[in-house]
């Protein structure tokens, strides 16, 4: 019954990330609703099975509790009370915002505690490898479909979106949701986890996301793969030298992984060029796909620049706690009087500015703090011994890297859908780490219900 729960709850967060990523990135009030009751079920199958079990065991990585912080402060920018004169006052902007910001980060941090400790052992990461890549090539597969038909969104079904690609309205959000995934397929190859006809096979499905992910014409998404694609030749060649000092003095194929990358990326290429390149050319110079005329290219003040500049106006008002967590679309009307914006802009188009405005120097830190602890990680986790633990860790280390690139140039992460991703690769990693290198860095909590005893065990 143990390892039916268990099951149970592996395949409700692989139908959380799959429907997430369908409901066009969980961005109308209904997607969110179910996004969020799914994670209070797989959280309630949880209770159920401690309750069978009569134990309860928590795996809490170190990844987490920077998320359990900034929960913490959107609940205190959400407190509200009335002034003298009867006027509801507040730390954030938007009130309303912060709390439904809050509640699906309330959801995130359950769902990445589920993945922490229910994605664990090497069958069932074997089994998350397999879905999340044969899944990215289906969508890649529906993107390319749907961008060939002529179609901008909504499965064929929905009405048009000018920027849409795949399920997702904004061409750069599926860019983004390739670049977590595309690193997978290439670190089995470098690590080779997998060999002969297979490493055709997962060469493939990597070729099918470039692709895709540059005829979305995303700037952003297309330096974010070449980028993702030399982490991955540098950090698979250091995994190579690690495992060589180790085990095999003698041995050679230290440049694996870069003849892995060269080969995908000229495939990636010989697509773009092959359905037509002319459009993507254009995209890169001039910034518009069907115009090759240099003297109208957009400016990147045009673009990005000038938001950015009321972003930075709004942080220097708001220095130590931001606007509130969503409150930014409701703030910005306010910093941006000078400059003459008045359409409505619901995001900073740079995660990292965003933060600063949404949660002050307090968020940056929280950010900084989950970064740096996230890639400590996955520096231990690189040196695994163990083929599939290693890839693990390079091909999701390179798709989190991917994307917080990417976050300089646009708010994938404000996505459920990609954040669910980003937070569950992230929490397999810290796991895969903790088998490599075992100070203290994560806690186990093991507790028989029945007699309310607490024991603590280091992982």
């Amino acid at each position: 019954m143990r390892g039916l729960a268990d099951n149970a709850i592996f395949i409700g967060l692989m139908l959380i990330v799959i429907f997430s990523a369908l409901a066009h990135g969980v961005v109308e009030p209904w997607s969110f609703f179910i996004f969020e009751l799914t994670a209070a079920l797989l959280v309630l199958m949880w209770v159920i099975k401690v309750a069978m079990d009569k134990k309860f065991t928590l795996v809490i990585p170190h990844t987490a509790w920077p998320l359990a912080a900034l929960i913490l402060v959107g609940l205190v920018q959400c407190v509200s009370w009335n002034d003298g004169a009867g006027i509801r006052q507040s730390l954030s902007f938007d009130v309303e915002a912060t709390r439904g910001t809050t509640l699906v980060l309330c959801s995130l941090l359950a769902l990445s505690l589920l993945a922490a400790n229910f994605l664990t052992g090497e069958g069932r990461l074997r089994a998350l490898l397999h879905i999340l890549i044969v899944f990215a090539v289906v969508m890649a597969v529906i993107g390319l479909a749907q961008r060939f038909s002529g179609s901008d969104g909504g499965y064929w079904l929905r009405p048009s979106v000018k920027t849409g690609f795949g399920p997702f309205i904004n061409r750069d959000h599926f860019a983004g949701y390739m670049e977590l995934f595309i690193g997978l397929p290439v670190a089995l190859i470098a690590t080779r986890c997998v060999g002969g006809e297979k490493t055709m096979v997962y060469g493939a499905a990597a070729m099918l996301m470039g692709v895709a992910a540059v005829f979305t014409l995303s700037r952003g998404g297309m330096i974010s793969i070449l980028a993702e694609m030399i982490f991955l030749a540098a950090m698979g060649y250091r995994h190579y030298q690690t495992r060589r000092a180790r085990d095999a003095p003698g041995s050679s194929g230290g440049a694996m992984s870069a003849v892995a990358v060269v080969i995908i990326l000229a495939a990636i290429v010989t697509g773009v060029v092959w359905m037509g390149a002319e459009p993507v050319i254009n995209r890169v110079a001039t910034g518009d796909p069907n115009s090759s005329d240099l003297s109208k290219a957009q400016t990147f003040y045009g673009m990005r620049g000038e938001i950015w500049e009321d972003t930075w106006t709004m942080i220097r008002h708001n220095p130590l706690i931001g606007v509130g967590l969503g409150a930014y679309e409701t703030a910005y009307p306010a910093y941006a009087l000078d400059s003459g914006m008045r359409g409505v802009v619901a995001e900073a188009h740079n995660d990292y500015l965003q933060v600063l405005a949404d949660a002050g120097v307090i968020g940056a830190g929280l950010a900084l703090w989950f970064v740096l602890t996230l890639f400590r990680a996955f520096a231990r986790g690189a040196r695994s011994p163990n083929p599939l633990m290693a890839a693990i860790a390079l091909g999701g280390g390179a798709g989190l890297f991917g994307l917080l690139l990417h976050s300089f140039f646009d708010f994938n992460l404000h996505l459920p859908s990609h954040a669910v991703v980003f937070l569950l690769l992230s929490m397999v990693i810290s796991n895969v780490g903790d088998t490599v290198e075992k100070p203290v860095s994560s806690k186990v909590l093991s507790t028989p219900v029945a007699s309310g005893v607490i024991r603590e065990v280091s992982s």
